[in-house]
């Protein structure tokens, strides 16, 4: 028999602690999420993306200098290769927008300042070049794959603004400006979701930043990790071109016995803290943009599931509604999703890193009794 204990290991890994951590804290029963020891409530009520990136890459809050600093730097990262840019523009018009990320992010390699340096402030400086080069990444492909010209970032706006601007073309308004702000803040860590530990794993080996985060992307394309949003709406769009009652086609849906996706959670067994705020801006910038629609649809469902089935609506629930209405094509909410989840890959990154040891667990053997005596092949 194996000379490993039998332990009877979860699927999935539920519960297993695989390394220690300072950058993410959760209670799942308490339905708490904090940086650093910072709740997030305050975070999403009075942070910016730009302060919460140096809070993860640096463990600690900046002050007004550094994070003006941090801004101008990202400002000056805002800038692309033309051999990157030019396997964007001969990508296929249809190619899946993850796909084409992921691709962008390991050729990026070949042009970074530090490519062949692998230390902590190295790696603090690829972790500021991809936050602004993955969202440009994003916003330039879908520009291109739509035939629009390039939009120029404008160094006097946030990181949010840059990105709504580099991918609508036009200056958002500052409620859309806020709310994708906030959406980057609740998206930007999560502990050791499957991207980040992904991105740990490789970071391990002693591979390179840009292998990391490519690895988390690759992770983070799937449909049970970023892609649940995607999914959401799809439900959401069906329900709008059919002009049904929401409940009614939720219930129907749950009578094929398929799932609702945006519901429930592998670690909060209360309300995941990141809904709370994407409900409230789901709503704001409905009546805002006089589309109302959308976020009374998810109420509606949520309500439901809530009453019905005892699942909370989890953070992909309302990001769908909430991206929807600031403009985003639906296969853009996972690249979303990476152009906000860069500042926690990045800060596990450098954390593995930093005090680094090779991930390779072990697995327990349930196949055939050792040993199995081999048959010649002419036997068989």
């Amino acid at each position: 028999m194996s000379s490993l204990t039998a332990t009877h290991a979860p699927k999935g890994l539920e519960g297993i602690i695989a390394t220690t951590s300072s950058i993410c804290y959760i209670d799942g029963e308490q339905g708490v999420l904090a940086y650093r020891g910072i709740d997030i409530h305050d975070l999403a009520d009075h942070s910016t993306f730009e302060e919460t990136c140096y809070l993860l890459w640096n463990a600690r809050l900046p002050s007004r200098d550094e994070v003006r600093d941090l801004g101008r730097q990202l400002g000056q990262e805002r800038k692309m290769d033309k051999a990157v840019l030019d396997m964007l523009r001969l990508a296929p018009k249809n190619a899946l927008p993850m796909d084409v990320l992921r691709i962008a992010v390991s050729a990026l390699r070949f042009f970074d300042a530090d490519e062949k340096n692998n230390d902590h402030a190295a790696n603090v400086r690829k972790a500021i070049r991809l936050t602004s080069q993955i969202a440009m990444t994003v916003a330039y492909f879908d520009r291109l794959r739509k035939n629009k010209p390039l939009v120029d970032p404008d160094p006097s706006l946030s990181h949010s603004a840059n990105f709504l601007l580099m991918l609508n073309g036009e200056r958002p308004s500052p409620t859309a400006e806020r709310a994708l702000d906030i959406a980057l803040i609740l998206h930007a860590d999560h502990e050791l979701n499957a991207s980040t530990f992904a991105a740990r794993v490789t970071a391990a080996t002693l591979s390179d930043m840009h292998a990391a985060i490519t690895s988390g992307i690759g992770a983070l394309k799937g449909p049970l990790h970023g892609g649940a949003n995607e999914a959401v709406f799809r439900i959401l769009e069906s329900i709008h071109q059919a002009g049904a009652d929401p409940v009614g086609y939720v219930r129907g849906l749950l009578a094929q016995k398929k799932k609702i996706p945006g519901f429930g959670h592998r670690v909060y067994h209360t309300e995941d803290p990141r809904a709370t705020h994407l409900r409230q801006m789901s709503r704001d910038l409905g009546h805002s943009k006089g589309e109302p629609d959308w976020f009374e649809m998810s109420h509606s469902i949520e309500q439901f599931m809530k009453s019905e089935k005892k699942l909370n609506a989890n953070v992909d629930f309302y990001s769908a509604s909430t991206y929807h209405t600031l403009g985003i094509d639906v296969d853009l909410f996972t690249p979303i999703f990476a152009v906000s989840r860069i500042s926690g890959w990045a800060a596990h990154v450098i954390e593995q890193l930093d005090d680094n040891r090779l991930i390779r667990p072990r697995a327990e053997y349930v196949g055939p009794a050792y040993p199995v005596k081999y048959v010649p092949i002419e036997r068989r």
